[in-house]
């Protein structure tokens, strides 16, 4: 395994896309996209990426690990509109021993809207701090098994 430093990744198997059409109730007054639903769209991009590593928050609960966000970082560059499709790319970026962190960009037509990072720990039910089970890792890092979401 790896100790106290990031393990190294493969850039190519830790990507994955997940398009998400913006739903009306996502916009505001000014008709662009709320800044918050960025996060849920992060998220949804992260579940979809696990689960086309075939893993899935419900797997990771139910073993008693839990994965909560401790740190979120948003730069917007340019609005999401009503029925926009965005293309969420999400990328494990660092994985250490405790924790992970996840790096996203929102892109429309080539065009960057947003880019984010989170970083996610590894809890026992009791929200006490545990080392992510190694079998977990092996499924972090090999890569997309699952097919692709569609809008």
């Amino acid at each position: 395994m790896y100790k106290g430093a990031a393990m190294k990744l493969d850039p190519v198997l830790s990507i994955s896309h997940t398009p998400i059409r913006v739903r009306f109730c996502e916009t505001d007054l000014m008709g662009i996209v709320h800044h918050a639903n960025y996060l849920a769209y992060f998220e949804e991009g992260r579940v979809d990426w696990l689960r086309k590593r075939d893993l899935t928050y419900a797997d990771w609960a139910h073993r008693g690990v839990h994965l909560p966000v401790v740190e979120a970082h948003t730069r917007y560059r340019s609005p999401l509109t009503f029925d926009d499709v965005v293309e969420i790319e999400t990328r494990l970026s660092e994985l250490r021993s405790h924790s992970m962190r996840y790096e996203y960009r929102a892109m429309k037509g080539g065009v960057l809207l947003a880019e984010a990072s989170t970083r996610l720990a590894c809890v026992d039910p009791k929200h006490q701090l545990q080392k992510i089970p190694a079998d977990l890792v092996k499924q972090l890092v090999r890569g997309e098994t699952a097919p692709v979401k569609k809008v």
